[in-house]
C-alpha cells in the first residue's frame, strides 16, 4: 500500500485551480523554510520548526495563509488590498498570488521561531 503524504492528499481534493495554487504557496514556503517539517495542524498544512511557522488551507473563493498573529502585524501593510484579521490573510482566487510577500512572512517567522528557541536554551 502506497504511503501518501497528507498534504498531498489535502491538496488533491480541490479542482485542478485550486490545487497549482496550494502548490505554488506549498513550493515558497518550503523554499523560504527548507527546515520546516510539513504537517497537518487543525486539518490544515502547516510547516513547523521549533514551533508552527504558518498555515495554509483552500476555500471557495480564496487562499487562506495564517503566519500567526505576529507575522500579520509586522506586514500589515503590504496585506491592505486582501482581506485580514489577527491571524489571517485570505488570497482571493480572482488575483495572482502575492508570492514574494507569502515568502517574507514565511522569512519573518522563521527567524521569530529561532530567536524563540535561543531565548529558551538560556
Amino acid at each position: 500500500m502506497q504511503n501518501t503524504n497528507p498534504i498531498d492528499a489535502y491538496i488533491a481534493r480541490f479542482p485542478v485551480m485550486v490545487q497549482e495554487r496550494l502548490q505554488q504557496v506549498r513550493q515558497t514556503i518550503q523554499a523560504a523554510a527548507p527546515q520546516a517539517q510539513e504537517v497537518i495542524s487543525y486539518q490544515m498544512p502547516a510547516y513547523k520548526q521549533n514551533g508552527i511557522l504558518v498555515y495554509f488551507a483552500a476555500y471557495a473563493n480564496h487562499i487562506g495563509f495564517y503566519p500567526t498573529a505576529s507575522g500579520i502585524a509586522a506586514f500589515k501593510e503590504q496585506l491592505q488590498e486582501y482581506k485580514w484579521s489577527k491571524g489571517a490573510v485570505q488570497f482571493p482566487h480572482n488575483l495572482p498570488l502575492p508570492l514574494e510577500l507569502i515568502r517574507n512572512m514565511v522569512q519573518f517567522r522563521v527567524k521569530e521561531d529561532e530567536e524563540k528557541k535561543r531565548k529558551r536554551s538560556f
